[in-house]
């Protein structure tokens, strides 16, 4: 093959190697993302619905699912009222949702909330800095933390069926021996 040639040929592959590189990271790391881990969740406090200010270690001990979203998301507000089953399902058991708002202005989120009502505690993270540090980049993200503070499971995105999911591995976390 003569080096023109040869030359002309490497542009393509360079060029389909720089398309399907960053694809493979994004789904490589999507995949490692949804797998089980053993990393410290970061302790946060933030203003509730009902006004107190809430801690993410008080809940040591219990089985919590972090649950960040925004009023205008529309997987979020799907995903809500089976949130909700789940928390009513599990919290005699050791198990709570904790739901985080991410909208800047916290009235767009208790107005959604009026829309759809929740029993778990949610609370407002309007300046982003809970957000920032569970590196939120889709809405919803969903952290499933152990008894130990350990976030165990990250999901970013919803689909249906999810849910089942999360029942899953909220079921693994409250088998394991505290």
């Amino acid at each position: 093959m003569n080096q023109h040639r040869m030359r002309f040929l490497s542009i393509p592959v360079v060029a389909l190697a720089g398309l399907l590189l960053p694809a493979w990271l994004f789904l490589s790391s999507a995949a490692l993302a949804a797998g089980p881990s053993r990393v410290p969740a970061p302790d946060f406090t933030l203003k509730s619905d009902s006004g107190e200010n809430l801690r993410l270690g008080e809940y040591r001990g219990q089985i919590v699912l972090i649950n960040f979203w925004a009023s205008w998301c529309g997987p979020c507000r799907q995903e809500m009222p089976l949130l909700d089953q789940l928390h009513k399902k599990y919290a005699p058991l050791g198990f709570t949702v904790l739901g985080v708002n991410v909208d800047q202005d916290p009235d767009q989120a208790r107005a959604m909330l009026a829309r759809i009502p929740v029993e778990f505690p949610v609370v407002f993270d309007s300046q982003s800095t809970v957000s920032e540090a569970y590196d939120v980049i889709a809405m919803p993200t969903t952290v499933v933390v152990d008894r130990n503070g350990d976030a165990r499971y990250l999901h970013r995105g919803y689909k249906p069926g999810d849910e089942e999911e999360y029942q899953r591995q909220v079921r693994t976390l409250l088998m394991e021996r505290p």
